[in-house]
């Protein structure tokens, strides 16, 4: 009879015992949030930090354009928009005459900066709407985890009505987002249409099933994240966006910060002495 008392005090301790180990471990390790929470999390934090980033950069932004060549050009932000002067075209250096003619060109027609600008910064702002939007118009599951990055699986939320032709097309695909968990920041997001989209019946627009669009970011400096990615092959036509055509793919690197009130004419004098130190090098 002790010996049996003795058992069920035992078992009865060690059940104990391992429900408290369990609940430590669960207050220690908190659970994953779902899918969705995460994606509203990180779309917020984006937005937040977007309204409060007034950086400007230099860079190197090499393009594909309509005819397939590939251009090189160094690209300075300034506060009256951004100034770019060709490096490369199609793998070869500039000939001297061709510099020269570039170089009398840089900064020489304000109004068309700011043109650029003002539709740089209208397209900023319909980027913004469409990624606010993000967490309503899909539907998210998890998918792979790759250090601080995990992937989100996404498809069309049924429950959602766009309200824009952006809307539109946005609803209209499947694809993945990759976000940094750790920064709450938006690191990759690709997708594909899975059905035709029309504007207007088909008469002010449309974009074909099948295209595809890849955007990528990532951290250029410490709390500073920047698009490093576009690349954009659809088929159709689409007049929403003035600075993102449907067929369009570049990539932006080698980011160097400048000052934020960087003026045009001290933007000139910057790639002019960033090609002297260029030419010095090779």
């Amino acid at each position: 009879m002790d010996i049996a008392i003795d058992r069920r005090i035992v078992v009865t301790g060690a059940v104990v015992l391992f429900t408290c180990f369990l609940t430590e471990l669960m207050i220690a390790q908190p659970s994953e949030p779902s899918p969705a929470a995460l994606i509203h999390r990180v779309v917020q934090n984006e937005l937040n930090l977007e309204h409060q980033d007034n950086s400007h950069w230099m860079v190197q932004l090499k393009t594909q354009n309509k005819n397939g060549q590939m251009e090189v050009d160094e690209v300075v932000e300034t506060n009256a928009g951004d100034l770019s002067r060709p490096i490369e075209i199609n793998g070869h250096e500039l000939t001297a005459q061709q510099r020269q003619q570039s170089d009398a060109q840089l900064g020489r027609n304000p109004a068309a900066l700011r043109k650029m600008l003002k539709e740089k910064n209208e397209d900023a702002v319909k980027s913004q709407e469409m990624l606010r939007i993000l967490p309503n118009a899909f539907i998210f599951t998890y998918g792979e985890h790759r250090g601080d990055l995990t992937q989100l699986l996404f498809k069309p939320n049924p429950k959602f009505h766009p309200s824009s032709h952006e809307a539109e097309v946005f609803h209209a695909m499947e694809g993945n987002v990759w976000v940094d968990e750790k920064q709450n920041r938006l690191a990759e997001m690709s997708g594909h249409l899975i059905e035709r989209v029309n504007f207007g019946g088909g008469f002010l627009g449309h974009l074909d099933k099948g295209g595809t669009f890849d955007v990528q970011q990532q951290e250029v400096a410490p709390g500073y994240w920047e698009l490093t990615v576009l690349n954009v092959q659809m088929n159709g036509k689409a007049l929403f966006f003035k600075t993102i055509r449907v067929r369009q793919a570049y990539s932006r690197s080698d980011f160097k910060r400048v000052p934020d009130d960087l003026t045009i004419q001290k933007g000139v004098q910057m790639l002019k002495e960033q090609a002297t130190h260029q030419g010095s090098q090779s």
